[in-house]
């Protein structure tokens, strides 16, 4: 891997094919994006002699990062030509690079992984969280590092007044503290999106959460899916996946809710029905899951 540098590795894929933008297949350039990737992910448990998870690996550009740092890695890819490249240039890499030809939505991930350090495709950002969460609530994650489009990366923070633009962040916060880290301008890929790049890191959360998680996102995918509204307003109305809460149906969802209402929790923030949902912190979407969740219909 000595004579390899991350220039050759995309000019040599580049010469096989033209980049498919329905895998919004984007190739690393800039060495100083996959160092800074190598750097985030080396903390707190560092790479050597860890099994790194790569989605996406293209070209090869972060995998040769990984390779460096002393990490293995299983690196799912989609595209045949890619596959055949990365056998080609790696040869194996010694037996420490496993190239997985299988959709990394769809297919059973490495136990024994403790990071995650991908470019990935745009399109798959927010399914590929949620399986980053699955995986994680299953077999714990000390790092992830992600290359993401730079507005997606804004929406999964907290705001610094604990309240959350939206739900993404609001999941996120159940298992991760979101690190955002450098801009990526489009001149540091080939070809160049058309939108600019953000380094994000996930840092697992040590918080001990006694909520019910599915009814969590529930709620808070309904409020924020017409955030105009007042809190009131979209509570009485029965969200449209609901009964994906075993026992949950429309009768004692209007009769928590009003119950709620009539006798809100101790701490919630005064007159919280009336503010909209981007105004509530987070301890308050964890006390009204709470209470919803705790109410048992006669």
């Amino acid at each position: 891997m000595d004579d390899l540098d991350i220039r050759l590795l995309v000019d040599l894929l580049r010469d096989r094919i033209t980049p498919d933008k329905g895998l919004g297949q984007h190739f690393l350039l800039d060495e100083s994006v996959v160092d800074r990737s190598i750097e985030l992910a080396n903390s707190p448990q560092p790479l050597a002699d860890s099994r790194v998870i790569e989605i996406g690996p293209g070209a090869g550009s972060l995998t040769l990062g990984l390779l460096r740092a002393g990490a293995s890695v299983s690196a799912f890819e989609v595209d045949e030509e890619a596959i055949a490249h990365l056998a080609r240039v790696f040869n194996g890499a010694d037996g420490r690079l496993d190239v997985v030809n299988q959709d990394a939505l769809l297919s059973d991930w490495p136990q024994d992984a403790s990071h995650v350090v991908a470019n990935i495709p745009y399109q798959i950002s927010s399914p590929l969280l949620e399986r980053i969460q699955k995986h994680h609530s299953q077999h714990p994650l000390t790092s992830v590092v992600l290359l993401l489009q730079d507005e997606f990366a804004e929406r999964m923070k907290i705001n610094r007044n604990d309240t959350a633009s939206g739900p993404l962040s609001l999941s996120l916060w159940l298992d991760f503290d979101v690190e955002l880290d450098a801009k990526v301008p489009p001149h540091c890929f080939s070809p160049a999106p058309r939108v600019s790049s953000r380094l994000v890191r996930l840092n697992p959360s040590t918080r001990e959460l006694d909520i019910n998680r599915r009814m969590f996102r529930t709620i808070t995918s309904h409020c924020f899916s017409n955030k105009r509204r007042k809190m009131k307003t979209l509570l009485s109305q029965t969200p449209r996946r609901l009964s994906r809460n075993k026992g949950w149906h429309k009768s004692r969802w209007r009769d928590s809710v009003n119950s709620v209402i009539g006798s809100p929790p101790d701490g919630i923030s005064d007159d919280w029905h009336n503010l909209r949902p981007e105004n509530l912190k987070i301890s308050d979407w964890v006390l009204l899951t709470k209470s919803i969740s705790s109410f048992n219909a006669n």
